[in-house]
């Protein structure tokens, strides 16, 4: 499972009944993964699928059974620039989980963003730094993108990226469920 480090923030606030949602991924940010495994994502690695028009999903806890907005649906908007990943959503509080991601906004437990995607072949640099790795991400396809109450799960990020810095990586096959982050 792939998920970048969460280092983004939510606003909610309601207008004319409907919920509406922005936040932003940093480019350039750095996160600690784990003692000595650093990770940064460039400027602008996402937008392959973005400037596609490709479909992108908003999801409570990056769990796909609770979409809570998608571009297809219409009620995604994202806008990459040099800065970061803007996402504007309007979020419909008519489903159990969406309610339920709206209570534990209100309520203080849900804060963080947390893009869900792909490092593409060739989109990562692994360089040495002190004792330990950085790795940047420069191109990725990104999926989805989640309200997470914990940024990122350190033993799963670090589980699913490969820090060796040019060997050659064995993957195994993806559970057909979890394709998209393998």
């Amino acid at each position: 499972m792939l998920w970048g480090a969460s280092l983004g923030r939510l606003e909610v606030r309601s207008e004319g009944g409907l919920t509406h949602l922005r936040a932003a991924f940093p480019y350039g940010a750095e996160t600690e993964l784990a003692p000595g495994r650093r990770e940064t994502v460039a400027a602008r690695a996402f937008a392959d699928r973005i400037e596609a028009g490709e479909d992108v999903h908003l999801l409570a806890g990056h769990d796909w059974e609770k979409p809570l907005a998608s571009r297809s649906a219409g009620t995604l908007t994202l806008t990459d620039t040099d800065t970061a990943l803007a996402l504007e959503a309007r979020i419909d509080g008519g489903t159990s989980w969406a309610r339920d991601f709206l209570a534990a906004h209100a309520s203080g437990l849900v804060r963080g963003l947390s893009p869900g995607f792909v490092v593409q072949p060739g989109g990562e640099r692994i360089e040495n730094r002190g004792a330990g790795l950085l790795r940047t991400v420069t191109r990725a396809a990104l999926f989805e993108l989640s309200a997470v109450t914990v940024p990122a799960y350190p033993q799963a990020q670090i589980e699913a990226r490969s820090w060796d810095s040019g060997a050659q990586r064995q993957r195994r096959p993806a559970h057909p469920f979890k394709r998209w982050r393998a």
